[in-house]
């Protein structure tokens, strides 16, 4: 099981920007790899503080953890499902501002240049309501620009590779040192040497490429998920940018979906609400029998237990919630028309609801509480 983000800091759930920013710095300088050379326990938890922080540093990932834990990035998230697609580099190329110059790259004590990453991809998914409960595995197709063959770069002149220019101003203060992009590289610390005749002027060609992403159960609509290095490439010795999958939940003809639990519309006939009858109803996967009992009032609400969507928490399942429906014919002959208007004053007939049945109020209150 993996370990709780904000443990891993060391701060409570209601640490602010500040606190979170604080807690990282604190913990990489701990186990960063220039104090704790050869050390792969440091280098581990290095990486683990860096995932931490790449999600709660996040006001969007942090509310997604919050509400759906680790579940909400499982096989797309954090750095690619337990930081497995995320190494030294791209720690360093997202998050070197946080050491403030106490530390550079990862190797050589510190010296080393940023590898600039590739742009994002977004795609969108359409789910059934069967996949959402299931989980699926779904395989894409997505345009990547990607660095083309035969195409080499050299060191760029401006930075001499590190992918950053400092610069430094007078101020009231002193003399202040602050480094920035370089802006004839974009911070790949390369520029173009050779480029094929195919290749754009970054030395890039569009190709088409079957990306495999597993999607947990229980997702929601709206919902994004990350698959690492399936994004663009950027220019030279460079980090693949991510795919962004939103999810988009395709509407039952039958469910209707309320979180976990799911509702389902059942209408009987007058004749079986009177007599009770055993009915097959919809189910997420396949039909249901339920047996209703003799003289069951419209309104009435059967709770299935598990039937319903599994929680993205691994929590345990919704439940299947039947709204039964007693319909009211609107049309009858003569003798069936007789037999009704004998029965107004008949008193098996005359509505008489226990105590214990309650208001359709109170049904709705319960349902939202």
């Amino acid at each position: 099981m993996k370990k709780d983000f904000y443990e891993i800091l060391g701060i409570s759930k209601n640490a602010d920007a500040a606190e979170i920013k604080k807690a990282y710095r604190k913990s990489a300088l701990k186990y960063h790899p220039d104090k704790n050379p050869g050390d792969k326990e440091a280098e581990e938890n290095f990486k683990l503080a860096a995932e931490a922080y790449e999600v709660l540093s996040d006001p969007n990932k942090k509310a997604k953890y919050d509400q759906y834990g680790h579940q909400a990035f499982d096989g797309s998230g954090g750095f690619g499902g337990g930081h497995g697609g995320m190494n030294m580099d791209d720690i360093f190329s997202q998050f070197g501002d946080i050491f403030g110059g106490g530390f550079g790259g990862f190797g050589g004590g510190g010296g080393g240049p940023r590898r600039a990453k590739g742009s994002n991809l977004r795609i969108k998914v359409k789910l059934t309501l069967e996949e959402i409960a299931n989980g699926v595995e779904k395989k894409v197709k997505v345009k990547r620009k990607v660095q083309a063959k035969g195409v080499t770069y050299k060191t760029c002149s401006t930075c001499n590779g590190q992918g950053q220019v400092m610069r430094v101003t007078n101020t009231i203060l002193g003399r202040m040192q602050s480094a920035s992009t370089c802006p004839t590289c974009g911070g790949s610390g390369q520029i173009l040497d050779k480029r094929p005749s195919e290749a754009d002027a970054q030395g890039m060609v569009l190709e088409d490429e079957t990306v495999s992403i597993k999607i947990p159960a229980g997702v929601v609509d709206g919902m994004q998920l990350k698959v690492s290095n399936k994004g663009n490439d950027a220019p030279g010795n460079s980090v693949p940018g991510d795919l962004i999958v939103a999810i988009e939940e395709l509407e039952h003809e039958f469910l209707k979906r309320e979180g976990e639990n799911i509702h389902f519309d059942l209408y009987i006939s007058f004749p079986e609400a009177v007599l009770g009858v055993s009915k097959d109803i919809e189910a997420i996967n396949g039909k249901v029998r339920i047996k209703l009992e003799e003289g069951i009032q419209s309104g009435k609400i059967l709770r299935l237990k598990g039937k319903g969507i599994p929680s993205i928490n691994g929590y345990g399942s919704g439940d299947l919630l039947v709204h039964v429906n007693v319909w009211t014919p609107k049309t009858l002959n003569k003798e069936q028309k007789q037999f009704f208007e004998n029965a107004l004053n008949d008193e098996h007939f005359i509505p008489s609801p226990e105590k214990s049945e309650k208001s359709f109020f109170e049904k709705v209150k319960d349902m939202f509480s």
